[in-house]
């Protein structure tokens, strides 16, 4: 079988073309309680986003596809079984040629939040993880730290433990 030229060259452009993803790949190691950054994460959607004032940050809150499906449906408290939610925060910045807007500056730490009722029973139903720095370092010495989150999310007991308010979209 013959392969003329033009697929060739199509073919070796393909090659090239992944090379950058796999150079570019990083492994994120588990939490200390077993919980992995989520594959794919950089491509879920939008939930939500959110703005600290104490510690001047932002947030986008991103989902998995059950956590889309329930945020659009309203059916979030409880949340469901297998939902993922994702918080990517960030240091507040002004834009450098529109000091009336604040954009995203230094990347802090990434948060999970993984709902199974059974499994994290002892958090309210949900895991938690977190991964420092750009370098997503995972936080916490031993499992012991979900509780450091779970002590703060006991402030949104009446919505599932869950701060993130899924906004209406028209």
């Amino acid at each position: 079988m013959k392969i003329n030229l033009s697929k060739k060259i199509l073919f070796f452009f393909s090659l090239i073309s992944i090379i950058p993803v796999i150079g570019y790949a990083k492994t994120v190691l588990p939490a200390a309680n077993g919980i992995k950054y989520p594959v794919g994460l950089k491509n879920w959607r939008l939930i939500s986003s959110s703005y600290r004032n104490d510690n001047n940050t932002q947030r986008v809150i991103l989902g998995n596809s059950t956590a889309i499906k329930a945020s659009r449906s309203g059916q979030t408290n409880p949340w469901p079984k297998g939902t993922i939610l994702a918080k990517l925060v960030w240091k507040n910045t002004e834009h450098p040629q529109w000091n009336a807007a604040i954009v995203p500056g230094e990347f802090v730490h990434s948060e999970i939040m993984v709902k199974d009722a059974v499994k994290y029973n002892a958090t309210g139903g949900w895991g938690f993880a977190r991964w420092k720095g750009a370098e997503q370092q995972p936080y916490g010495k031993d499992e012991s730290f979900a509780q450091e989150c779970f002590s703060c999310h006991t402030h949104a007991k009446d919505s599932g433990y869950v701060f993130t308010m899924p906004p209406k979209i028209p």
